[in-house]
C-alpha cells in the first residue's frame, strides 16, 4: 500500500509509507502506448461497465479483456482494485494479449462500482462473488485466477478466506497485512494513513492531491510542530475520517483486526497454489511475510509444497515492475525479472497443465545484492545457514558516528550507555523537509545526514572492519537490556553495512513501543527504573554480500518523525496524548555479564540449486 513516497518519511524510518503505489502497484499506472506507436501483439477484445452482481444486490463495475477469436472457455483472472480499474488497463491488455480473459474490478463504492467504500473489509465476501460469477461466465471454464498488488495482493488473502470453490490460484504480491504493516507496523500508526485515506476518498481517483508531496508534507508538519493529538489528524488534513477514527479505537493487535486476515483454520483448508512475491525495501514486506509464515505454520502439507515466495531487492512498485536502482542502491540485470511473463508462466502452470516457471528453481527465491544472484532454499527458515552475534559494548560513551560503542565477537565486560529523548523536540524537521528528501528520486538508503544530525541523541555501535566477503541472508535480531525512567516511549533499531570507503547501505529496521515489548496483543507500561531484556525480533528481511573491511552498524534511537505517530511517554492513550503530556525519557542500555545485549546476524546458506 506504500510505495515510493516512502523516500520522504525517513528523518529515521526507511520506507514508511505510500499506499498508493501501494498499488500505484501500478506497474498499471506506467503510461500506455503514445499514439501511433505500432499495434501490439496479440489482438484483443475490450468491453467497458461489465456488471457483476453481488448476493446483497449491490453491482461491482469491470473492465474485461478477452482474447480477441476465443474459441472456447479458458482461466480467467482479475483484479478488485480500489484505484479505479483504468489503471490496470496495461495488465488487461498484457494478459489478453497472452490468451487469458481479465478483468479489472472496481471495489464496492469506487470507481463505477456500487455500493460503499469501506477500506479492508468488504472485500472478503465480495471477492468470493467475483470468483464465482465469473467461473460461470461463457469465456471462462471454472478455473478463476487473481493477480495484483499492495491494496490488490490484500484483496486476493481476503478472498481466500471466503474459500470460493472455483478459485484455482492467487499471485499476491507486495500485499498488504492490516493491523501488521498498515495501518500500523507493530501497532505504532503512520501519518501517511490520512494521505490514502483521502487518495480513495470519494469514487473518482483522487491521484493529484495524493501525489503532491510538498502539500502532505506541510499538512503533517502543522500537526507535528502544534504537537496535536494523533486523533486530530483528519481534522489537520480537512477531510474528517470515521475510518481513521474506527483504527484509531484499535491501537494493538485485537479481535478487529484479526477479522481482515485468514485464521489458522481457513490457512488449514486452503488447496490452492500459491505464488507470494515481495521486496527486501517493499513497505508491505511484513504483510507479505506474515501470509506466509501463517499459512506455511497452519496450512496442509499438500497446498504449502505448492507455495511459493519471491523475496527482491525491490522496493514496492518494484515488485510488480522490477527497477535497476532503489533509494540510490544500483542491482544487476538479474534482478529485473520479467514479473508478467512470470504470472503468465504460473497460470499456464497451474491453470493450463503447463511445466512449473523455469525461475522457480526451489520454494523460496532471495536475491543476494553484491553477489547481484539468485539462490534457492526448500523454505524461508533454510535461506540462513547460521547465526553470527555480536555483542554491544563500549567505553561510557556510544551517542556518535565517529564515537560509537563497538559489537565485539565476546561478551562485554560491563557498562551502561544513554540517550534522553525530548518529545517536543522538533529538530527532525531539519533534515525531514530538506527539498531533495521529498523528492520521489531520493537516495533514502545510503544518505546518512540524518543520522549524522541527530548525533548525540541516539546509540550507535560499529563491528570491527570485515576481514572477509560475509553473505548475509534472513532476519536480523536485537536483544537489548533496558531501562526506562517514564513508563512508555517508542524506539528504532537499524542496520546498516558500512563500507571501507565510509559509504552507508541501510538494511534493515524494526520499530518498537515499549508498552508491547512483550506482545502486541496485551500492552504493559514500564515499571521505572527496572532493567528488562527487549527483544527486536521483527526486522524486514535483507539478503546482502558485505564486502571486506566493511562494517556492520547499529543505530538505536528515538522515533520522532512526521511519518508516524508522536508517544509523549506518558504511559497514557497515545492517540491522545498532546505536547501538554509530554515527559522527557532516559533510555538506559546495559551490557554486562548479567546483560549480554547482543545483535544476531543471519549467515546466508548456499543456493539449493548448482549453478
Amino acid at each position: 500500500m506504500k510505495a515510493g513516497v516512502a523516500s520522504w518519511m525517513l528523518g529515521g524510518l526507511l520506507a514508511a509509507v505510500s499506499l498508493a503505489s501501494m498499488d500505484a502497484y501500478a506497474q498499471d499506472a506506467k503510461p500506455d502506448s503514445k499514439p501511433g506507436a505500432k499495434p501490439e501483439p496479440g489482438p484483443f477484445d475490450f468491453r467497458w461497465d461489465v456488471r457483476i452482481p453481488l448476493r446483497d444486490g449491490v453491482k461491482l463495475s469491470a473492465t474485461q479483456y478477452l482474447p480477441r477469436g476465443l474459441k472456447r472457455a479458458g482461466p480467467c483472472v482479475f483484479s478488485l482494485t480500489p484505484y479505479t480499474a483504468q489503471r490496470n488497463h496495461e495488465r488487461g491488455k498484457y494478459f489478453a494479449s497472452h490468451g487469458y480473459a481479465y478483468y479489472a474490478v472496481d471495489v464496492r463504492g469506487r470507481g463505477n462500482s456500487e455500493g460503499e467504500f469501506t477500506p479492508l473489509l468488504q472485500e472478503a465476501r465480495d471477492g468470493h462473488d467475483v470468483v464465482e460469477w465469473l467461473a460461470r461466465q461463457p469465456s471462462c471454464n471454472g478455473k478463476v485466477a487473481m493477480s495484483g498488488g499492495s491494496y490488490l495482493g490484500y484483496a486476493q488473502w481476503a478472498t481466500v478466506k471466503e474459500l470460493p470453490p472455483h478459485l484455482a490460484t492467487i499471485v499476491p504480491i507486495a500485499s498488504v497485512g492490516p493491523g501488521v504493516d498498515f495501518p500500523i507496523l507493530n501497532n505504532i500508526p503512520y501519518t501517511y494513513n490520512m494521505q490514502w485515506l483521502t487518495f480513495v476518498s470519494g469514487h473518482t481517483s483522487q491521484d493529484r492531491i495524493f501525489g503532491d508531496f510538498g502539500f502532505w508534507a506541510s499538512q503533517y508538519r502543522r500537526w507535528y510542530e502544534a504537537h496535536a493529538p494523533y486523533t486530530q489528524l483528519d481534522q489537520y488534513i480537512g477531510n474528517p475520517s470515521p475510518t481513521f477514527q474506527t483504527w484509531n479505537a484499535h491501537p494493538y493487535q485485537d479481535a478487529y483486526w484479526d477479522s481482515h486476515r485468514p485464521t489458522p483454520e481457513q490457512y488449514a483448508k486452503l488447496e490452492l497454489p500459491i505464488l507470494s512475491v515481495t521486496g527486501h525495501y517493499d513497505d508491505d514486506q511484513p504483510g507479505a511475510m506474515s501470509y506466509y509464515k501463517g499459512h506455511m505454520r497452519y496450512g496442509n502439507e499438500r497446498a504449502k509444497a505448492m507455495h511459493y515466495l519471491v523475496i527482491g531487492p525491490w522496493d514496492h512498485t518494484g515488485t510488480s515492475s522490477p527497477q535497476a536502482e532503489v533509494g540510490g542502491l544500483k542491482f544487476g540485470e538479474a534482478s529485473l525479472v520479467d514479473i508478467n511473463a512470470l504470472h503468465v508462466a504460473w497460470y499456464d502452470w497451474t491453470m493450463k497443465q503447463g511445466s512449473r516457471p523455469e525461475f522457480l528453481k526451489d520454494k523460496v527465491a532471495f536475491y543476494v545484492v553484491g553477489e547481484e544472484a539468485w539462490r534457492y532454499a526448500p523454505s524461508l527458515q533454510a535461506v540462513t545457514a547460521s547465526t553470527q552475534t555480536w555483542y554491544l559494548d563500549s567505553q561510557g560513551r556510544a551517542n556518535d558516528v565517529f564515537e560509537s560503542g563497538q559489537l565485539r565477537a565476546t561478551q562485554s565486560g560491563g557498562g551502561v550507555d544513554r540517550y534522553v529523548y525530548d518529545p517536543l523536540d522538533t529538530s527532525p524537521l531539519e533534515y525531514e523537509d530538506r527539498p531533495d528528501v521529498l523528492t520521489p528520486t531520493y537516495a533514502y538508503l545510503t544518505d546518512q545526514r540524518g543520522l549524522v544530525m541527530s548525533s548525540g541523541k541516539q546509540l550507535i555501535y560499529h563491528t570491527p572492519a570485515l576481514d572477509r566477503d560475509t553473505d548475509i541472508a534472513g532476519f536480523f535480531k536485537l536483544s537489548a537490556y533496558i531501562a526506562l525512567d517514564q513508563p512508555d516511549t517508542d524506539f528504532s533499531a537499524k542496520i546498516y553495512e558500512i563500507k571501507a570507503d565510509g559509504g552507508s547501505v541501510f538494511l534493515a529496521q524494526e520499530l518498537m513501543r515499549a508498552r508491547y515489548r512483550k506482545s502486541l496483543r496485551q500492552p504493559e507500561l514500564v515499571t521505572p527504573g527496572q532493567v528488562e531484556r527487549y527483544d527486536f525480533e521483527r526486522f524486514n528481511f535483507t539478503a546482502r554480500r558485505l564486502a571486506k573491511g566493511s562494517r556492520l552498524r547499529l543505530v538505536i534511537a528515538p522515533l520522532n518523525s512526521l511519518s508516524m505517530q508522536k508517544n509523549y511517554n506518558s504511559g497514557g492513550v497515545v492517540a491522545e496524548e498532546s505536547g501538554k503530556d509530554a515527559r522527557k525519557v532516559t533510555v538506559s542500555l546495559y551490557h554486562d555479564a548479567q546483560h549480554p545485549s547482543a545483535l544476531y546476524v543471519p549467515i546466508a546458506a548456499k543456493s539449493s540449486v548448482r549453478k
